[in-house]
């Protein structure tokens, strides 16, 4: 199919990359020129595995181009809105300016039986706003809304083999255009939940609370195993066997972060008081909070390790990407640790395998390392904020030559108490005695 992607973030350069690489014709837009001509040259703008591959490709076969000019997405029978609504500033709603824009921009190009397909996390009832929009506008045109749930660090597999796909529509024409554009999924068995607007954009806000709500409350665990000296990795081990909870996303660690999870929870929240029935989800505000809360009692553990106080003392933190296998920094509970310390005095030096030239634009008054070694060299304490393999994997006895004294804080609970201490660390993870 002839396919335009409106939108080349994270979302929108995975998505049309993968729909080339299934074999459809894909044009991307987007008013960055700087990143259409890195994308144009098979450049990724940002960290994700398999992306490189597959777009280089789908560019090198024809079947995938770029552009600034949405006039030159006329001829595509398919429009995907792939573009970001951050959080307004100093407010919890989203900001839909990028979506309205885009929609805007593609009206006076929309050919007779085109469809306009959001994939956009957005408050519910946007679409029924922007279907009137285009029934005025364009009524040779229908919309439909397609929420996605792709994972940082594994969002090439989930366009390419999505474990379920959602089209919320107004009629079946819009359904069968989606089949088309999915047919591979839908050959492999990929369950498909065909639903009205509202439900569609409910499904992608309530998955993202639901999640955001299991990691706080492992975490919430974790405060009291640290009150009372029980372990937490165990208790969610032992919860886990339970098939109506599940062992999956019951880590404790120092929380979530990244450019969804966060600001959705919060724009689920204030849209549920615009609806009047915010109190329906007033616990997302619980969950919000104690979200944040993991942050600090890194920085506290931090302070207990080093008898009370962090100032002049050197730290090094590994991690600043708020994910392993990414770059991304937004809302990163390890790179928000990372400033505290300093901002406490620290003597911070940070590393991580993706994410530091991200961290510097953000915070150029961090010391960053590209090298775990130089990193652990003469620190008092070695904070462990991202769980990526090569952290997970280093060796106690190996690194602890390295530094000047071996104490190590676990916020993401992925270390071996047992190895680590029995290598004359000392040891201090979220929940654990």
């Amino acid at each position: 199919m002839r396919i335009s992607v409106i939108g080349c973030g994270y979302l929108g350069a995975v998505h049309a990359s993968a729909m080339a690489e299934l074999g459809h014709d894909v044009i991307g837009i987007d008013v960055d020129a700087r990143k259409i001509a890195q994308l144009a040259e098979a450049h990724p703008p940002f960290h994700e595995p398999g992306l490189p591959e597959i777009l280089a490709s789908a560019t090198a076969s024809g079947r995938l181009r770029f552009s600034t000019d949405i006039a030159d997405a006329a001829d595509a029978e398919v429009h995907f809105i792939a573009v970001g609504t951050p959080q307004q500033p100093g407010r919890p709603t989203a900001d839909l300016s990028y979506v309205d824009a885009s929609f805007e921009g593609l009206l006076p190009h929309l050919a007779d039986g085109a469809l306009v397909v959001g994939k956009s996390t957005v408050p519910v009832g946007t679409a029924q706003r922007l279907a009137e929009r285009l029934a005025s506008a364009a009524p040779h045109a229908s919309l439909a809304w397609n929420p996605e749930f792709l994972r940082e660090g594994f969002a090439v597999k989930d366009t390419l083999e999505p474990d379920r796909l959602v089209y919320g529509v107004a009629d079946a024409e819009a359904a069968d255009l989606l089949d088309r554009v999915y047919q591979a999924a839908i050959d492999a068995g990929t369950p498909r939940i065909v639903t009205d607007y509202a439900t569609a954009e409910l499904v992608k806000v309530a998955a993202n609370a639901f999640l955001a709500t299991k990691i706080s409350f492992i975490n919430a665990m974790s405060e009291i195993a640290d009150a009372t000296g029980a372990d937490v990795t165990a208790l969610a081990d032992a919860i886990g066997h339970d098939a109506r909870i599940g062992r999956r996303f019951l880590n404790a660690g120092v929380g979530f972060g990244g450019g969804c999870l966060p600001k959705d929870i919060r724009a689920f929240a204030a849209r549920a008081d615009e609806l009047g029935v915010g109190q329906s989800i007033s616990f997302l505000e619980q969950v919000d909070q104690i979200n944040l809360r993991q942050r600090q009692r890194v920085v506290h553990l931090a302070e207990d390790a080093l008898g009370g106080s962090v100032y002049e003392r050197r730290i090094a933190v590994l991690g600043v990407a708020f994910k392993p296998d990414s770059d991304d920094v937004r809302d990163s509970p390890a790179l928000d640790v990372a400033v505290s310390l300093k901002g406490l005095g620290a003597d911070v030096v940070a590393t991580d395998p993706a994410g530091i030239e991200n961290a510097r634009s953000r915070h150029p008054q961090l010391t960053y390392s590209a090298s775990v070694e130089d990193a652990l060299r003469g620190a008092d304490l070695v904070v462990l904020v991202t769980e990526w393999r090569e952290y997970r994997d280093l060796d106690p006895e190996a690194v602890g030559g390295l530094v000047a004294a071996r104490r190590i804080i676990d916020g993401r609970n992925v270390l071996d108490p047992g190895q680590w201490r029995a290598a004359g660390w000392e040891y201090r993870g979220m929940g654990r005695p």
